[in-house]
């Protein structure tokens, strides 16, 4: 069995930053605080450093990209969460709209990112959403008409049939919705280069130093195995590796895995097959197939179990299973590396953004609920308007409220079995089964 606990991803074996932070071993102080060093406490620190608040420490228990930002697919897609109407009760229509508004920067907030600070994080512009019948065709120009309003400039169709073949090299599809603006990137670099950028604007990273115990109050102190940091704010953003340090937030999350591979280098013929865009792709359906071509000619390809909660003893024969159902011709290609990790989920499986109850200086972010690569630069300006001075989009997406997943301890796969074969249902539903 490979580990899914310290795996050596892809990502790790192809870093083209070599940044070693220290470990804290002194008292310091600062402004804000950020406990984990993913995606969402590095861009929200770099979006505070921007807006002038430069005294931020970020306190990471292994190593920048140790969490999911460093195990993921790459894809940047749009969206924020994984259906918008599963709120509406909660922000209303005038909400939903403010959130539809943000729904798809991601891509342009992640490019405008790698040509300021030069992040040389292999970015490559090419996307497809994928159907397999008639109703997710549906789906899919629905979609193409709300994309299509966010960015009028994108090229973006809706396509059909052979004309599939344009962009994706399988036979098991009958749609798809080609969308140019987004596409995919070396998510470990990104946030390398972006750590890179953060503590070049003045923001102190810490590795190697998991934060122990958090002390609330006026001043908020966070205490390390072999220091401290007081702070006038904090933020929570550990994802699937909180650790129980924060009861409050432990108990809404509840952590699922998700799996993936890489092939060997392939040829550029057969590349030209798989994609003759060379971009990302998932399918639609409630528990999706995602892949896309690597800079070096590889394809990485991934997916979780789609009912039965369980993690494969064998990653890499698991995940080839998957990719031979879509790419039947690759039957020959070797597996280079296979690994997986925890990914944390929500109730309604949306963003969880808000401030601790009691302690209006205490923020945190979780539950992207295996949507977390392009929607965290979103959301991490909304966080950053919070900490600061607030925003339309912090006030409804934090007015959002949490659903408590009980005996998710004790009873984690089968809760997820549940929640899994209930969400397949449900795709008959939405549309996207």
């Amino acid at each position: 069995m490979l580990s899914v606990e310290n795996p050596t991803t892809y990502y790790s074996a192809t870093r083209k930053y070599d940044l070693k932070f220290p470990d804290l071993e002194q008292d310091i102080e600062a402004e804000v605080v950020i406990i984990g060093g993913g995606f969402s406490g590095i861009n929200t620190a770099l979006e505070l450093a921007e807006r002038g608040v430069t005294d931020i420490v970020v306190l990471e228990s292994r190593y920048i990209g140790f969490g999911g930002s460093g195990r993921n697919g790459g894809h940047v897609m749009a969206g924020i969460g994984h259906d918008l109407e599963k709120i509406k009760k909660s922000v209303g229509e005038s909400g939903l709209q403010a959130i539809f508004e943000i729904s798809d920067l991601g891509s342009s907030i992640i490019k405008n990112r790698i040509e300021k600070y030069q992040i040389n994080a292999d970015f490559r512009h090419g996307y497809g959403y994928l159907g397999f019948n008639k109703r997710q065709g549906k789906l899919l120009q629905a979609w193409e008409q709300e994309y299509k309003q966010l960015n009028p400039n994108h090229e973006i169709s809706y396509l059909e049939g052979s004309e599939v073949k344009d962009i994706v090299g399988s036979d098991i599809y009958s749609c798809a919705l080609k969308h140019m603006g987004n596409g995919h990137f070396h998510s470990l670099n990104m946030l390398l280069g972006s750590a890179k950028a953060l503590s070049e604007l003045g923001g102190r990273i810490f590795e190697n130093t998991p934060a122990l115990e958090v002390t609330y109050g006026d001043t908020i102190r966070v205490r390390t195995a072999k220091g401290s940091v007081k702070a006038k704010k904090i933020l929570w953003s550990c994802g699937a590796f909180l650790d129980r340090l924060e009861p409050e937030l432990h108990k809404t999350m509840i952590s699922t895995y998700a799996f993936q591979l890489v092939t060997e280098p392939l040829s550029d013929a057969l590349i030209e097959q798989i994609s003759p865009i060379r971009g990302a792709f998932s399918d639609i359906r409630p528990v999706i197939d995602y892949y896309r071509v690597t800079n070096e000619n590889r394809l990485l390809f991934g997916s979780a179990t789609s009912a039965l909660e369980y993690i494969p003893s064998d990653l890499k024969a698991w995940n080839r299973n998957l990719m031979l159902k879509v790419f039947p011709y690759l039957s020959n290609v070797k597996i280079d590396l296979a690994w997986g990790g925890p990914m944390e989920c929500s109730a309604n499986l949306f963003p969880q953004i808000g401030t601790l109850p009691g302690h209006p200086n205490a923020y945190f972010v979780q539950g992207y609920s295996g949507f977390g690569v392009t929607p965290s630069h979103v959301i991490s300006q909304v966080v950053a308007d919070g900490i600061t001075n607030g925003s339309k989009h912090w006030d409804v997406m934090s007015s959002i409220p949490r659903t408590r997943v009980w005996a998710k301890d004790s009873m984690r796969n089968l809760i997820f079995t549940l929640g899994k074969v209930s969400h397949q249902l449900a795709g008959y539903r939405n549309g996207r089964r």
